[in-house]
C-alpha cells in the first residue's frame, strides 16, 4: 500500500487545551494497544544508554510505556532511569517495564514542568515526545528543560558532564513508512509541518468502556504531531542553549573560568526521525 499524505493540523486557541484534547486524552485511551507496538529499543538510543557510567541517574522525559527504563540490558541496574509522562495508563505499564520484575520509578507530569533540582540528573532522554507540543515556543522550552534537567532538558542535567539525547519525527519519512508528510511536488517547509496522525484502535486492546468495541467500525483517533524539518531540532537546541547562557561548541582546552557550554555530539536522521545528542560542559 502506498504511503498516504497526512492531513494538516490547525492549532487554534490555547495550546495546552489543544494538546490535552489531541494528545494526552488520546494516549490514555490507546495506551494498551500503543504499548503492544512499542517494544523494540532503537539502536542509537540503546547505544547511548549503554555508554553511560555506572551509578548515573537519569530522566526519560515522555517515557510512554517505559521501554527504555530497563536499559542497558547487559548491565541491569548499573544506571537508573526515572520515567516522566502525562498518561497514567501508560505509566501503569511503564512501572513494570522489563522482564526482571523490578518496579520502575515513574512520575506523572508534563515535560514542560521542571520539578527537579537544577542539574540533578546525569543524563536525560526525550524520545518521540517534543513533536507533540503544539507551538515552536513550547518545543524550545521542552529542550530547555532537558538542558537544565537538561532549560527543561538542559536545566535538569549536570552542567559539568550531563548528556542528553532527543528524538522527534521527521518530515522526511523512509521507504518503510506508512505515511507521507508532504506530497512529492511540495517544497519541504523550513520549520516543519503540523499534521494529524491517525491511530486505529484495536478492539481487543481498547481500554475505555465507552469505546465501541462491539461496533463494526474500529475507532480512529487523530493525534497531533509537529513533523520536524531538517535543521529544526538542532536550531531549537541552539535557541535553548543561548537562553540558558550556554556556549554551543566543543569544550575549549584553554577557556576562561566560569564558562558553561553544550557540545552537539551527534545530529542526524534515522528511520523517519531526527535526533540530536548533547554533552554539557563547564570550566570552573
Amino acid at each position: 500500500m502506498a504511503p498516504r499524505v497526512l492531513q494538516a493540523a490547525k492549532v487554534e486557541g490555547s495550546p495546552e487545551i489543544y494538546e490535552d484534547q489531541n494528545v494526552h486524552a488520546i494516549y490514555d485511551e490507546i495506551a494498551a494497544h500503543f504499548s503492544s507496538t512499542r517494544y523494540k529499543p532503537w539502536p542509537i538510543i540503546a547505544n547511548f544508554l549503554s555508554s553511560l557510567a555506572t551509578g548515573w541517574v537519569g530522566l526519560d522525559s515522555g517515557t510512554g510505556n517505559g521501554k527504555y527504563l530497563p536499559l542497558p540490558l547487559d548491565r541491569p541496574g548499573d544506571i537508573w532511569t526515572i520515567g516522566l509522562d502525562r498518561s497514567r495508563n501508560l505509566l501503569e505499564i511503564a512501572r513494570k517495564a522489563g522482564a526482571t520484575g523490578v518496579l520502575r520509578e515513574v512520575v506523572v507530569g508534563n515535560v514542560l514542568d521542571n520539578p527537579w533540582r537544577s542539574g540533578i540528573f546525569d543524563y536525560a532522554i526525550s524520545i518521540a515526545t517534543i513533536h507533540h507540543l503544539a507551538t515552536h515556543e513550547r518545543r524550545r522550552f521542552a529542550v530547555k528543560v532537558c538542558l537544565s534537567t537538561t532549560q527543561r532538558l538542559l536545566e535538569s542535567v549536570s552542567p559539568a558532564h550531563g548528556r542528553v539525547l532527543i528524538y522527534v519525527w521527521a518530515i522526511e519519512q523512509d521507504e518503510l513508512s506508512k505515511r507521507k508528510v508532504i506530497a512529492e511536488e511540495d517544497i519541504p517547509p523550513s520549520r516543519g509541518k503540523d499534521v494529524v496522525v491517525p491511530w486505529v484502535l484495536s478492539k481487543e486492546l481498547g481500554i475505555s468502556a465507552k469505546s465501541p468495541s462491539q461496533g463494526k467500525e474500529p475507532q480512529v483517533y487523530n493525534r497531533y504531531y509537529h513533523m520536524f524539518a531538517k535543521g529544526e531540532l538542532s536550531g531549537l537546541v541552539v535557541e535553548a542553549a543561548r537562553e540558558l547562557g550556554l556556549q554551543v561548541g566543543v569544550k575549549p582546552e584553554d577557556g576562561a573560568k566560569n564558562m558553561r557550554g553544550v557540545e552537539v555530539v551527534q545530529d542526524g536522521w534515522e528511520r523517519s526521525n531526527y535526533y540530536v545528542e548533547l554533552r554539557l560542559w563547564r570550566i570552573s
